[in-house]
């Protein structure tokens, strides 16, 4: 839920970055990380294990700047997909905004990304989200590698609604501030309409 402080006139939106295990969610918050000059965010903050896997959850903090005299920021968080971590992603999951589902786009991973897929629309409907009404952007992520299924394969099994897509490469970048942007779009167009109605 978007939290806004009329007094201190901030705006602060919650942006969940959902897949399976390994498929590139902290890859992403790295990625932006790395792009985003420092006096635009507010560092990346990960817990992560030995192997640099995350445990709980990836923060990164992004200042948009003023909206209608309101300092705006973003608030992203990816979280882990081992299934070890049930608990912690359904906590996290109370109050987002928008969800970027990060799927891994190779051939082998497709029942991972369904399951992920069922999993987080679970996690809406338990906090009384509609996961069909939920600003959302899917990401293709390896989508150039040699077992990378065609994208209307993985269109019809993981974005039958027709949601926004990119294919994505968080190695090179290619993808990824779109992905971020497509997502802060709906997100703030959501505000707009609630704030409106």
């Amino acid at each position: 839920m978007t939290l806004i402080n009329y007094d201190s006139k901030n705006i602060n939106c919650k942006i969940i970055y959902f897949g399976p295990s390994l498929s590139g969610k902290t890859s992403n918050l790295r990625c932006v990380s790395n792009r985003t000059p420092v006096e635009k965010q507010g560092g990346l903050i990960m817990l992560a294990d030995n192997a640099d896997r995350t445990t709980y959850f990836d923060f990164l903090p992004l200042f948009l700047g003023r909206i209608r005299d309101f300092d705006t920021r973003l608030h992203l968080y990816a979280l882990p997909g081992n299934l070890a971590f049930d608990t912690n992603r359904l906590l996290i999951m109370k109050g987002v905004d928008g969800i970027v589902f990060v799927a891994d786009a190779r051939k082998e991973r497709l029942d991972e990304n369904v399951e992920a897929m069922q999993t987080m629309r679970q996690y809406l409907r338990h906090y009384g989200y509609d996961p069909d009404t939920m600003p959302m952007v899917i990401q293709y992520n390896f989508a150039d590698a040699p077992t990378a299924l065609p994208h209307h394969v993985l269109a019809r099994a993981l974005n039958p609604a027709g949601r926004p897509e990119f294919s994505a490469d968080t190695q090179t970048g290619k993808g990824v501030l779109e992905t971020l942007k497509a997502i802060s779009q709906q997100v703030l167009a959501s505000l707009t309409s609630r704030k409106a109605g």
